[in-house]
């Protein structure tokens, strides 16, 4: 896969961050463009394993959702992937939680030839940020969000 952030070209990268920055008052710049960053590698992956139930952290799906939204860049983004990954909500719901989809999508994003980036919101949720499931799955499916807490998530999660 090689690096797959480089073909979101900066200016619709700039748009994506800006997206990010906007939803998540107080949130450094430079955490934006690293949630970006692993949002596009989640999103390649998910066009290498179509078959294989993935699903992004909650830090990791804030930088998804900003990337569909750019629906232009997102469709430009998949064709370069040679599928398009499709994102279909369901309401959170703890019986569907299964903690081995994240640990299985960090390691198809390392087998696709991605570096892992564990200090950006690629950890295992822990207690204290078990307060809702995290039911973000590709298969596809995905969490309804609360953007405004991605930026203390994100912060939370670096600090660990």
């Amino acid at each position: 896969m090689g690096n797959v952030t480089a073909l979101l070209e900066r200016p619709k990268r700039a748009g994506v961050i800006r997206t990010v920055l906007d939803n998540n008052p107080g949130m450094e710049p430079g955490m934006a463009e690293r949630i970006v960053d692993e949002a596009v590698k989640f999103t390649a992956t998910c066009a290498a394993f179509p078959d294989a139930r993935l699903r992004p952290s909650r830090v990791v799906d804030e930088g998804w959702h900003a990337l569909i939204l750019h629906t232009r860049v997102y469709s430009e983004l998949c064709e370069g992937f040679g599928r398009f990954v499709h994102h279909m909500p369901e309401p959170p719901d703890r019986s569907r939680h299964n903690a081995g989809e994240l640990t299985r999508t960090q390691e198809l994003i390392v087998q696709a030839g991605s570096p892992w980036m564990s200090r950006c919101g690629w950890r295992r949720p822990t207690r204290a940020s078990r307060s809702r499931p995290d039911v973000s799955t590709v298969s596809p499916v995905a969490r309804a969000h609360a953007p405004a807490t991605a930026a203390t998530r994100a912060r939370t999660e670096l600090t660990r």
